[in-house]
């Protein structure tokens, strides 16, 4: 386990690198600039600015300076929120982000999960077309249409649910629906082709034959069988509820990470661009490593190579 932790610490090291490599070029590939859309700024003014944040040097040059600093937690400051460093920048909006995403990860899993079961056990019935019909839905329909809808129905036409901003845990509703519609309707899916699986295997029919009651063997032998997809699915879905939020916070005017994320590509602010991906590389890649150790806890079968 240890050899393996270590392993996959190294290829998160480069990994993270290959994204900053790759981030920070084609950033600069880009035309235009943070200065460029500065209102009444004289050409003197300009390089002033560009002087400062060491834009003025080669490109190559900037390259370096800014891996140095990354390498000793220095992710600069700020080129369009004067006086503000990235850090602080990240560190105050991404808690907003958390909240939304992880409420979103706990209902995703809590409706999900269940309903998958459900529809496993109701093979070929209504209830299994409806919750096929559900979760084929939420896997077709973009996460802005569910935004849309939301705000029609439950902001604009009955008025019950607040449409911006975050305030009241009344309006964490319309932001968490959006957002765990697709993780639900997926992990619903995962479920029932899963938990089939391992309901039409020897041992679940050895376990009938010898008189198990339905609730133990479907909680005992065939739940924690079953969910071994969903567990491998944890990690890309909670990289999904940090960068697919990024459209929902920006309809619903949410002051998370996402939408300043959005703000500083808009404004070329590179450095915020920068600290921001490489702050998001990190979290997926963290994710990623703690649920293949969660894999082979709930599996001790399993090798990790």
């Amino acid at each position: 386990m240890l050899k393996y932790i270590a392993k996959r610490i190294g290829l998160a090291i480069v990994t993270i690198w290959a994204v900053a490599t790759i981030t920070f070029f084609l950033m600069n590939m880009v035309p235009g600039g943070p200065f460029l859309s500065e209102k009444a700024i004289s050409p003197q003014a300009t390089a002033a600015l560009e002087a400062k944040y060491g834009l003025d040097k080669p490109l190559f040059q900037q390259y370096l300076t800014y891996i140095g600093d990354a390498l000793h937690g220095d992710l600069g400051d700020s080129l369009k929120q004067r006086g503000r460093t990235v850090a602080d920048i990240i560190l105050t909006k991404f808690p907003v982000s958390a909240r939304v995403g992880g409420i979103s990860v706990l209902v995703a899993l809590t409706l999900g999960i269940p309903l998958g079961c459900i529809a496993a056990l109701k093979r070929g019935k209504f209830t299994d077309s409806l919750i096929s019909v559900v979760a084929t839905c939420g896997i077709a329909v973009p996460s802005f249409v569910i935004c849309t809808v939301l705000l029609y129905f439950f902001g604009v036409k009955l008025g019950v649910l607040p449409t911006l901003g975050i305030g009241t845990w009344k309006h964490y509703i319309m932001p968490v629906m959006a957002l765990s519609f697709y993780p639900t309707a997926y992990i619903m899916r995962l479920m029932r082709s899963s938990m089939l699986d391992v309901l039409g295997q020897d041992y679940m029919r050895t376990a009938k034959a010898k008189g198990v009651s339905g609730f133990v063997s479907l909680f005992k032998h065939a739940l924690r069988n079953a969910i071994l997809p969903v567990v491998t699915y944890v990690g890309p879905m909670l990289a999904y509820t940090v960068t697919g939020s990024f459209v929902v916070e920006k309809i619903f005017t949410i002051p998370g990470l996402g939408g300043e994320f959005i703000r500083a590509i808009n404004g070329r602010d590179y450095t915020l661009i920068m600290g921001t991906t490489i702050f998001l590389a990190t979290l997926i890649i963290v994710m990623n490593v703690v649920v293949d150790i969660v894999y082979k806890l709930v599996d001790p079968r399993i090798k990790l190579k």
